[in-house]
């Protein structure tokens, strides 16, 4: 197993680099990095497992996408966390696929679960991509290599950062905002 130091600080640093992508973006604004304990579990007990399966299999050949429709995933599941998560926190992996499966994810969340209209629709595409891009870049200037039990482990933490980006970068579109908040 990896020095988990190492993965710790790969993380961290990469999610520092990923804000700052989305913000160049116009997707994140300086206010803090918006997250739920309730979008972040969705991630750990249910979706990471069966995503991991998709993206591992397809990495080789799709190494940016599969980086990229984690953050998709985390956009959806924080669109459901939002219009009502009782009717949506028991939504299996698969109801986010496409009509081509984890082929086409991107484009059913995009179009079928956010609704986005074209203009913004493309600007996040592009921003998860830069993201992707990013990501891959990080890991290759840190020299990790593929087929490594390190890799992996890397990998895991790449699209879970990822999940953390697309859900921050849907919460900001949906109007959350960190509030101090004071008992009266």
């Amino acid at each position: 197993m990896a020095d988990t130091k190492y993965l710790d600080d790969f993380e961290n640093m990469l999610r520092d680099g990923l804000v700052k992508v989305c913000r160049n973006a116009g997707l994140l604004g300086q206010e803090k990095f918006q997250s739920s304990e309730d979008i972040t579990a969705k991630w750990n007990d249910e979706l990471l497992k069966d995503f991991t399966a998709d993206a591992v299999e397809n990495f080789n050949d799709y190494p940016e996408a599969t980086l990229a429709w984690a953050g998709f995933l985390g956009m959806a599941v924080a669109n459901g966390w939002d219009k009502d998560w009782s009717a949506h926190k028991s939504d299996r992996y698969q109801d986010y696929y496409g009509s081509r499966g984890f082929d086409d994810m991107d484009e059913n969340i995009l179009w079928n679960i956010l609704h986005l209209k074209e203009d913004y629709s493309k600007t996040v595409s592009s921003c998860m991509n830069s993201c992707a891009m990013a990501t891959l870049g990080l890991i290759r200037h840190q020299g990790i290599e593929a087929q490594t039990a390190e890799g992996f482990y890397i990998l895991i933490r790449a699209y879970s950062v990822m999940y953390e980006i697309g859900a921050a970068v849907e919460l900001r579109r949906l109007g959350y905002k960190m509030v101090r908040y004071t008992k009266s």
